[in-house]
């Protein structure tokens, strides 16, 4: 039987790999993206699991809401990217800089 440690092992195992991909690679602004969304779904894992051990609807309801504001972030963070990419020419981490006021 699947329990609450192994949920808890599975979203351990996506938030290193989402902390992992955004230090370990900071050429890629999409890599670094994805990374951030890998984060915030190891944290609805752990908010389901949690639900479902405690017989409680809240951190199901809570997850929406983090489902519903990462995809609202992978939006606006890719319509930046693409304006940026257009006026540019590169998504380089490095060159973000420029984005200066």
């Amino acid at each position: 039987m699947i329990g609450l440690t192994h949920y808890l092992g599975v979203a351990a195992a996506l938030f290193v790999i989402g902390i992992f991909g955004i230090f370990l690679n900071r050429k890629n602004v999409i890599v670094i993206l994805m990374s951030i969304e890998l984060i915030l779904l190891s944290v609805n894992v752990n908010f389901v699991a949690f639900s479902a051990h405690l017989h409680d609807l809240v951190g199901q309801v809570f997850t929406m809401f983090v489902l519903t504001v990462a995809a609202a972030e992978a939006a606006i963070g890719l319509a930046i990217l693409v304006c940026f990419f257009r006026n540019r020419g590169t998504i380089g981490v490095e060159d973000v800089n420029v984005m200066k006021g």
